[in-house]
Parts: structure tokens; sequence; C-alpha cells
């Protein structure tokens, strides 16, 4: 007797991924969609956003997010569950260097307290709110994956980029709590 199995191994399931308009993030959404699943497309930059959502198929929709934005994460996180039934998976990619758009410098000494917050909003303030909706939409099931995207920076540090390299090694810890706080509701929500 014959059993198929699915390759697919995200089949049926739904997921978020942030800054899905370019980039890693891009690619992430991407694989996701070649393993099965229906994927939220999730950018500030709705151009970007939408040709990547359009070029995925009808396993990709877009979503407008600006991560830094609790109303906006309420709205989508509850428009995608209202609109697919649930939220699997929240990949939290959305980020910035600090670097875009400017020859500011960004060293320990010199890096504005603005650039510093600008950083920090995006890449620690967008994956709390990301992981804190996760759970919200997930907590029901008791079950889902967030992923939080760090950075060999977040470990090693960046002379030149201290905000980056200090946002994504708070992104490194706020994800080990995530996941020991869901572990100890006894839910199967994973945060790595």
């Amino acid at each position: 007797m014959l059993i198929l199995v699915s390759m697919h191994r995200l089949a049926g399931k739904v997921a978020l991924v942030t800054g899905a308009g370019s980039g890693i993030g891009e690619g992430i959404a991407r694989a996701f969609v070649a393993e099965g699943a229906v994927v939220f497309v999730g950018d500030l930059d709705d151009e970007r956003g939408r040709r990547v959502a359009e070029s995925l198929g009808g396993s990709g929709h877009y979503v407008s997010l600006d991560v830094r934005e609790e109303a906006q994460w309420i709205a989508v996180v509850d428009a995608i569950v209202t609109s697919a039934g649930r939220l699997d998976a929240v990949v939290n990619n959305a980020g910035i260097t600090g670097f875009e758009g400017t020859v500011a410098r960004h060293d320990p000494e010199h890096a504005t307290l603005a650039d510093w917050r600008a950083v920090m909003a995006t890449n620690l303030d967008g994956t709390f709110l990301g992981c804190k909706h996760a759970i919200r939409s997930m907590r029901a099931g008791g079950e889902g994956s967030i992923i939080n995207i760090s950075s060999r920076s977040g470990l090693v540090g960046i002379p030149a980029a201290a905000a980056y390299a200090a946002s994504k090694a708070a992104v490194r810890n706020h994800t080990k709590t995530v996941a020991l706080y869901c572990a100890e509701q006894g839910w199967a929500i994973r945060c790595n």
C-alpha cells in the first residue's frame, strides 16, 4: 500500500512575515509559500509589499503594517484571524540599521538619541509587539510559532552601529523570555 505524504511542511498554515516587501523578509515569505503556507506580507512600503504579495499568487496577501504601532498590530492580527481563521506563525523580521538615507555616525559616542530611539522602535519595540500579539492570537489554540530575526551583531557588537547591535542583542534575550513564558503557561507556542 502506497501512502502519499505532503512534502509541504507548512501546508495549511497561516503566517505573517513583517518587513516582507524586500530582502530577508521577502525570502522568508517565498520560502513559506513554497512549503505550502498562506503568507500575509507585512510591510511599511505599500508598493513593494503589494508587489511581493501579488507575486506569491493566491497564497500571498498584503497587509500594511508599521511594526512600531500597537494599534496597527492589533488591527492586522485581528484581520488575519478573521479572514484566515487563525494565525500559526509570526516572523518578526522588520528591522533597520539606522543608516537608511543618512550619513550620520552611529558609534557609541556620536549617535544621537533620536537615531538610537528610531532603531530601537523598529527592531526591539516591533519585535515586542509582534510577540505580544502573536501570543494573544495563538493562545486560544495553545500552539504556534514566533520567529524573531536577530543578527550576529547581537552577539559581538558593532562599533559603528551601536543601536543596531544593542537592539539585536535585546531581541535575542526577549526571544528566550517569550519562549520561557509560553512554556510556563503550558502552551506549545515556540519562540525562536
